[in-house]
């Protein structure tokens, strides 16, 4: 097996026949402005189209970068197998519509720099900017000031950009026993209760195509995983 990259790049992917080559390609040039090594987990969910096709045969073409397969349409078992199979020093998870090499570069300064455990790339912190549309916005807000209030969060978004030192965090996220859209939430939220340096930046969202699921259809499910989640961070 080849050495350990310096850093693992995790990527959930679900039905993205559309965008996926060029969003790899698109990455990989942006990545030659870096010198550190790196993989790129490509983590596919469930996807009905071409996506595990493509992504086979990118894995074939470039050696750097992995497909992996959860087997179901599940945002957070892709994610956390993502993160599991990471061989990185440092973790570093994106979207495959967002790839904002701009975030990599700050968060890995405060990683390498400091003694931050984990970076959290924030749409609404002060400085951020948020392009979705006012709906989307607005849904952001509402379930983060759910989590403040039902989890006792302080900080102003979970679901953003994510870099963190993986030895810090690997347990972390085997404790996490939530999935789909919460996953992300409670990674955050656990580490935060750990004890581990939790820093917040803001970063630009500007998506190249509008979101896979239906907002709207999510929500029941949401606000049933917010309550599970408070339950589950309070018995540690």
């Amino acid at each position: 097996m080849p050495d350990a990259p310096h850093v693992s790049i995790v990527i959930p992917v679900y039905n993205e026949e559309g965008i996926l080559r060029g969003s790899v390609l698109e990455l990989e040039e942006k990545l030659r402005g870096f010198d550190w090594s790196y993989e790129l987990l490509l983590c596919e969910n469930g996807s009905r189209d071409r996506t595990i096709e493509i992504g086979r045969e990118i894995e074939i073409e470039h050696p750097r970068v992995r497909m992996l397969s959860a087997g179901a349409p599940n945002y957070g078992l892709a994610m956390r197998m993502g993160i599991l199979e990471a061989r990185g020093t440092f973790v570093i998870c994106d979207e495959i519509d967002l790839l904002d090499t701009e975030f990599y570069a700050r968060a890995m300064a405060l990683l390498e720099r400091s003694d931050t455990d984990l970076v959290v790339g924030s749409k609404a912190m002060v400085g951020s900017n948020d392009q979705r549309p006012l709906f989307r916005r607005t849904a952001t807000r509402v379930y983060n000031g759910m989590l403040r209030v039902v989890c006792h969060y302080p900080g102003t978004d979970t679901h953003g950009l994510k870099a963190f030192r993986r030895e810090a965090l690997l347990e972390t996220a085997r404790r996490c026993v939530l999935d789909r859209d919460v996953f992300a939430s409670e990674f955050v939220i656990r580490a935060h209760r750990e004890g581990k340096k939790v820093v917040e930046i803001p970063f630009a969202v500007r998506e190249k195509r509008p979101p896979s699921i239906n907002l709207l259809k999510r929500v029941p499910h949401v606000i049933k995983s917010v309550a599970k989640l408070a339950i589950s961070v309070r018995r540690g």
